[in-house]
Parts: structure tokens; C-alpha cells; sequence
């Protein structure tokens, strides 16, 4: 028989996750983490265990560099379509670990705000295992092409956003569902035409499989974005705003995928206002 003791708490779960360096490592945790919360077999106590780290363990590979001096090839070698898949995997293999961080670290303060804790974690659980997932194909696409993750270099962006929101469950959620995984709802479909002009419909269904788990991604950092400001007597669209000029370095580049924004719900009234004339 399993004692409570037996049972991890959300942190412990998410622990699991961050601490496995190697990538096919963690996408088992982050599946396992889920299924294992789906199962009931995680506590809810959500203080139990330590904070999520400052950073996740990461595999020796890819050299990490600054975002640009990582190299750009075109999609019309072979070469520049392996390239363009690894820079997805390694996006892929970041989110699982802001899934998982996001979860373990902002589960108190969703608490102390009077909002569902429980489904606060279970959504961002589930967000990682979908992001294990969609490396694992992206995995086997580079594999395919005779390579693997790792063989180029890459940049270290998405967790320096990480770290710089790591003090507010707000500024996450804007910065990492609504303007990050949003900017894949716009480019993913050009790269998912790329590939089918040139006959790979094996790659493009990979990402379409990505483009439209990342639409539900995006949608449910609307809701808890919405809820938080609720229950901080916020309006959303204007904090949102407020948000991304302070926290995020980049700029919102059109054009946007209206469509796949709208079924995300994150309509234009948070973002048009970016748009430069």
C-alpha cells in the first residue's frame, strides 16, 4: 500500500522534471509528472518540497550563445531544414521546463489569490507533457536526417525570459504563453507550408501536430492571465501591455495569426496597440 508520504507534492513532481539533464530523460518525467497528477498520485499540498531552481539541468549540447550570433541557414538544403527543426527542438525542450516551472513556482501564489491551485498545476502539467511530446517528434525528425539534438549550436533567450519573470506569476504568463508560444501560432504555419512545397509532409505534419496543441497552450495562459488580473482588480488588456513594454525585450512582430489568436482568445485589444507603422 502507498502512504501519503509516498506521495510527491507538485514541487516534487515538478523537481523531477527540471533535475533530468538529458532531453529524452525529461520528456519521460514531464509524461510520467503528468500521468502521475492525472492518476491522482500527486499531493496537493503545493509548499511541500523546494522552490523550482534558478535553472534547470541541461544536456553539455548545444553550445548555448547569444541569440544572434547563432547561425541561420535557408530551408532549401537539407542542411538549413535540419537546422530550422533543431532551433524548434530546442524551443520545445525550454518549454517543457517552463511548463513545469511555471507550475512549481506560482502554485502558492495562484493559492493565496483565491484561485484554483489544482487547476492551475494540472493545466501547466499537462502544457509539458504536450511539449515532451512534441520534441520526442522533433527527436525523430533530426535523427532521421542523420543528426540529432545538439549537433548545432543554440541560444539561451527563453530562459533568461525565465529567469527575468521568475518573480511574477503575471509577468510569466504574459511574456511566455501569451507573447512567446503566440509568436509560434504566427510563424508555424509558414514553416508548415515550407515543407510541403518541397514534398516533406512527414515534417510538416509534425508541426502541424505542434501548431495546434500550441493554440490550446496559448489559451490557457489567457485564462489564468484573466484570472489573476481579476483577482487583483486588474484589466487585463492594459496590464498585459504594461507588461511586455517592461518585461520583454523584443518586439510583438506582425503580421499576426488573427485566426489562431482568436481561438486562443487572446484577441487584438491586448496586442495592436505593438504594431509599428
Amino acid at each position: 500500500m502507498t502512504s501519503s508520504r509516498d506521495i510527491p507534492s507538485y514541487r516534487q513532481a515538478t523537481a523531477a522534471v527540471l533535475s533530468a539533464a538529458q532531453p529524452l530523460e525529461k520528456c519521460e518525467a514531464a509524461a510520467r509528472a503528468y500521468q502521475m497528477l492525472a492518476d491522482g498520485r500527486v499531493s496537493s499540498d503545493h509548499d511541500a518540497g523546494n522552490p523550482p531552481p534558478d535553472r534547470p539541468a541541461r544536456p553539455k549540447k548545444p553550445e548555448l550563445l547569444p541569440p544572434n550570433q547563432v547561425p541561420r541557414r535557408r530551408l532549401g538544403t537539407p542542411e538549413g531544414r535540419f537546422a530550422l527543426l533543431h532551433a524548434v527542438a530546442h524551443i520545445e525542450l525550454n518549454a517543457i521546463d517552463l511548463a513545469f516551472d511555471m507550475a512549481g513556482r506560482f502554485a502558492s501564489e495562484i493559492d493565496s489569490l483565491g484561485l484554483d491551485a489544482g487547476h492551475f498545476v494540472e493545466d501547466w502539467f499537462c502544457v509539458g507533457a504536450d511539449e515532451a511530446r512534441h520534441f520526442k517528434l522533433l527527436h525523430d525528425a533530426l535523427v532521421e536526417y542523420g543528426g540529432g539534438y545538439g549537433d548545432l549550436p543554440a541560444h539561451d533567450g527563453l530562459w533568461q525570459i525565465a529567469a527575468d519573470t521568475s518573480d511574477s506569476v503575471l509577468a510569466r504568463l504574459a511574456i511566455a504563453p501569451m507573447v512567446l508560444e503566440a509568436r509560434g501560432l504566427d510563424v508555424t504555419p509558414g514553416m508548415i507550408e515550407k515543407f510541403e512545397k518541397i514534398g516533406d509532409d512527414k515534417n510538416a505534419s509534425r508541426l502541424t501536430v505542434i501548431y495546434r496543441d500550441e493554440v490550446g497552450h496559448v489559451e490557457k495562459g489567457v485564462f489564468w492571465f484573466n484570472a489573476v488580473c481579476q483577482a487583483k482588480k486588474l484589466v487585463p488588456e492594459p496590464t498585459f501591455r504594461s507588461l511586455v513594454r517592461s518585461r520583454f525585450a523584443g518586439q510583438l512582430k506582425p503580421p499576426f495569426n488573427q485566426d489562431a489568436r482568436r481561438r486562443a482568445n487572446l484577441t487584438p485589444e491586448y496586442y495592436d496597440t505593438f504594431v509599428q507603422s
